[in-house]
This record gives structure tokens, sequence and C-alpha cells, in this order.
């Protein structure tokens, strides 16, 4: 799961796969990791306390110390490892294309791989309310193509 600085959108996206994964059975056969691709992504920032609220509102706390950013930069065989990149936004898919650890990977916009257009904006600065709507966009998104995932990498 990659966004900008992996502090909100990806980490929804993570830590609500991980769960839909578990509920399939699926628990820790397939690994799940995010990241930040933009020039301010570090290593080590903090979940957005707006998404670990959004988060809570689901039944999964996550507190500061579950959840550390990874910056793709410095963690580029993250993305060779990868058999899927899911992106947030069609930007942060372009953005792969200057990381040759990521050319004969599979990358879909997280919209694309559910069969949708479109983007997921960053909720940043935004409010608990565009938070809440990101998180639900995000999950349903998820929920429709759990299972052509799980088609994919099951090979």
């Amino acid at each position: 799961m990659v966004c900008h600085a992996n502090t909100a959108r990806s980490v929804m996206a993570h830590v609500l796969l991980e769960r839909m994964l578990a509920g399939r059975g699926v628990d820790g056969a397939i690994r799940v990791r995010s990241g930040g691709i933009a020039n301010y992504a570090r290593d080590g920032m903090l979940a957005s306390l707006d998404a670990r609220l959004a988060l809570r509102e689901e039944g999964i706390h996550l507190a500061e110390e579950d959840f550390a950013s990874t910056d793709l930069k410095r963690h580029r065989h993250l993305l060779a490892e990868a058999d899927l990149i899911l992106t947030m936004t069609a930007l942060q898919k372009q953005m792969l294309g200057a990381f040759a650890e990521a050319h004969d990977r599979s990358v879909f916009t997280l919209r694309e791989f559910a069969g949708e257009a479109g983007d997921i904006d960053d909720p940043a600065t935004q409010g608990e309310d565009v938070f809440r709507a990101c998180r639900d966009e995000i999950k349903r998104c998820l929920e429709k193509s759990v299972g052509r995932l799980l088609m994919i990498l099951s090979g």
C-alpha cells in the first residue's frame, strides 16, 4: 500500500486489509506492507491521530507504538519484494515509475484494482469527517477487490 507519507491512507488500507485477510483465514499467509513515496516521507513517523481515530471506530485500536511509517525511497527492497503494489492516486502510481524495483511489479491504484476510476484523496488537515469518508472509501474498495487479490496472489 503506497501513499505520500505513509501516515494516513496507506496506514488505514494496510490495517483494514490485514483484518479482512484474517477474517478470510489467510492471516499471515499474505504479508501486507505500506510505505510513503513523497519527498517528505520519512521513516518512523507516527500514524495520524485522525487515521487512528477513524480506525478505532472500526474496532481497530492502533496505538502510537503499533505503527511507524516507512520511506520507500530508503527501502526500495520492499518494492522489489512486492507481488502487488496498490497506490492511493494515479500520481503515486506514476511516481513509482522512477523506481527500477517497481518496473516488473503489478501496480494499480486501489480504485483501479477495484474496477473503478479516480483517486483516494489525502484527508490530511481536513478533520474527522473527511478521515471517516476516506476510511470508508478505502474499506469499500478493499472489500470489492479482496477476492481478486486472493486469486492473483494464490497463483
